[in-house]
């Protein structure tokens, strides 16, 4: 059961959907197994459970956002009413709450409560510092350090924004120095709505009960030198999660109510014996073709698709010789779309299916120019949009790769794009984000500006965007001059 405050988002009186149906609804994963209630339908209790099948088919709409960018994965918002316009004298947040700590993290939505993951640090004297990051086998140069880390898990109340709980899940004494753009607590929590697992990265990975009571914890330690990005994904009663570093690359599933391991898997061989062009972050997708789930995981050189209930490789491709991957692939119609990462990152469409290595045989196309090392693509129509770390935005034809078109937007890039009523919204490092509707050109529709830095991406609640900037969140509606 959902604690109070998360009510279900949809019910029918008097039979309510079940939480199959919900959670195929809503994310796809499964078929719908029962209508709870009678077996006979009264006819307008009938008319009305075909009528909200249809109407939410359109798997994100009204429906709870429970992981980095919803529930399909792939930023994609089913409705028409979020706004377009914001910022300025007379379009203001209705709230924006000052987060404790800091983190990069994105937030995810549970009926009206809003989870995001944050860290408090203490700071070590000037000389510690510096003699720490000297120390550093990877150099002092874009690093930070710290003398404690405690990581913490946030609950805010939608209505208000006021912080309901915040709860200390750890505290890592000594951490090991991450880069300097990096946080953290930049991986986004996940949940099935009823638990919420926090990951970051080698630090440790929690899972508490929505009502705050820890569960679990685990830690995957590895070296990944900049410090924690992937994101966990929970499906199947199962945790994902991708483990990259210079010194082990897998990918590892975890039984949400237990915490334990059912699998781990290792990855294809990487054709390079520097650990720093081994690793990874990019967060896993799962998808269904031809009635069967695929949970599809780039690493350096590689996208690999896994059976998830049981961790056996079904597939690999080549993806180029990138390593340190960010963007998280998405996928329609068959086809799935992977960034390779740095130094020269490509983009590669990729025909879902077949067997062992398909890297002669399922690429589509691929394309060079301006393609992102962190923010991840869009899709949109028929279209693929994306923006470069330094503001170069590119649309291509999903079906050939051919452009339709490259233009500059302000500023630098890290967050992933949103699309929702037929429009992208790109947001740059300084909380500026430009609204733009793809065609043959771009057209700008608006620029909107949060002032404070950001690298997180956005969430959905109802009809409002949900915005980190630091250190604030930010609750976005329409006003009544849209």
């Amino acid at each position: 059961m959902r604690p109070a405050l998360a009510r279900p988002p949809y019910q029918i009186d008097p039979m309510p959907l079940s939480s199959d149906a919900m959670s195929f609804l809503c994310n796809g994963e499964r078929p719908i197994s029962s209508i709870r209630g009678t077996s006979k339908l009264r006819p307008v209790a009938a008319l009305a459970t075909a009528f909200f099948l249809l109407v939410s088919l359109s798997r994100d709409a009204a429906c709870d956002w429970l992981e980095f960018r919803g529930g399909n994965g792939d930023g994609v918002v089913a409705r028409n009413d979020l706004p377009v316009r914001w910022g300025g004298l007379f379009r203001q947040p209705v709230w924006s709450t000052p987060i404790p700590g800091q983190g990069w993290s994105s937030p995810i939505v549970i009926g009206d409560s809003i989870w995001l993951s944050s860290a408090e640090v203490t700071a070590l004297p000037d000389a510690l510092a510096t003699k720490k990051l000297e120390e550093n086998q990877y150099g002092p140069t874009d690093f930070q350090t710290h003398g404690t880390v405690a990581l913490l898990a946030i609950e805010l109340n939608a209505t208000d924004g006021s912080i309901v709980r915040t709860i200390a899940l750890g505290k890592i004494e000594k951490p090991v120095p991450i880069h300097s753009m990096n946080s953290y607590a930049s991986p986004t929590p996940c949940s099935d709505g009823e638990r919420i697992v926090f990951h970051f990265g080698t630090l440790g990975t929690y899972c508490i009960r929505s009502t705050g009571e820890l569960l679990w914890q685990l830690r995957f330690e590895l070296d990944d030198i900049t410090g924690p990005a992937t994101s966990p994904i929970l499906r199947n009663g199962l945790v994902y999660l991708a483990c990259d570093g210079t010194d082990h690359q897998y990918v590892a599933a975890v039984d949400v109510q237990s915490g334990q391991e059912k699998w781990r898997t290792p990855r294809p061989p990487i054709d390079t014996a520097r650990g720093a062009e081994r690793r990874a972050f990019s967060t896993p997708l799962i998808i269904e073709h031809k009635g069967l789930q695929q949970l599809l995981s780039p690493c350096a050189q590689w996208l690999v698709s896994y059976d998830p209930i049981r961790g056996n490789e079904n597939w690999r491709c080549r993806i180029g010789s990138g390593h340190a991957l960010v963007p998280r692939v998405v996928y329609q119609d068959g086809v799935a779309f992977a960034c390779s990462g740095y130094m020269r990152p490509e983009l590669f469409a990729i025909q879902v299916g077949g067997h062992g290595d398909v890297s002669e045989t399922h690429v589509k196309w691929s394309w060079k120019r301006q393609v992102p090392e962190v923010a991840s693509p869009a899709l949109i129509g028929d279209s693929i949009c994306f923006v470069s770390s330094m503001g170069i935005a590119t649309c291509l034809s999903q079906r050939d790769g051919v452009q339709r078109w490259q233009e500059r937007l302000p500023g630098s890039y890290a967050a992933s794009p949103t699309v929702t009523g037929g429009l992208v919204y790109f947001t740059n490092q300084s909380g500026v984000t430009t609204v733009i509707r793809p065609g043959n050109q771009m057209e700008t529709v608006a620029v909107n500006e949060l002032f404070g830095e950001t690298l997180a991406s956005f969430a959905v609640h109802n009809d409002a965007f949900l915005i980190r900037t630091h250190p604030l969140l930010h609750y976005v509606r329409r006003t009544d001059l849209d």
